[in-house]
């Protein structure tokens, strides 16, 4: 991905964040001393972040994160009741009241 070029023939969507970094290394070093690469890491962190994505993908994991943990939070004002469910019956109804047979392969609690 050096050259700069896509797959489709024009320049690849990194390649800007490319062209900062090399002139970032031309203003900043010398084939003798490269001391001045330290200013170039925010520059290259931002090549590096166009190419992965990885940022963005830990701050979109930690909004969605907040925004479950904000979701588990509310109470909804129509959220049935333990004693709500337990009443429709299914839990304790015997297999033919649900309409299920018993499986060989599963395991089943017969109701008297």
């Amino acid at each position: 991905m050096a050259s700069g070029y896509g797959l489709n023939g024009g320049p690849s969507r990194c390649f800007p964040f490319w062209q900062e970094v090399l002139a970032c290394y031309v203003t900043n070093t010398t084939a003798a001393d490269d001391s001045g690469r330290a200013k170039c890491v925010p520059v290259l962190e931002d090549y590096y972040e166009c190419l992965h994505h990885k940022k963005e993908q830990a701050r979109t994991l930690a909004l969605q994160a907040a925004y479950r943990k904000a979701q588990a939070k509310i109470e909804r004002d129509d959220a049935p009741s333990a004693g709500d469910i337990r009443r429709l019956g299914v839990l304790d109804a015997p297999l033919e009241e649900k309409n299920l047979k018993a499986s060989k392969w599963l395991p089943h609690k017969e109701i008297n």
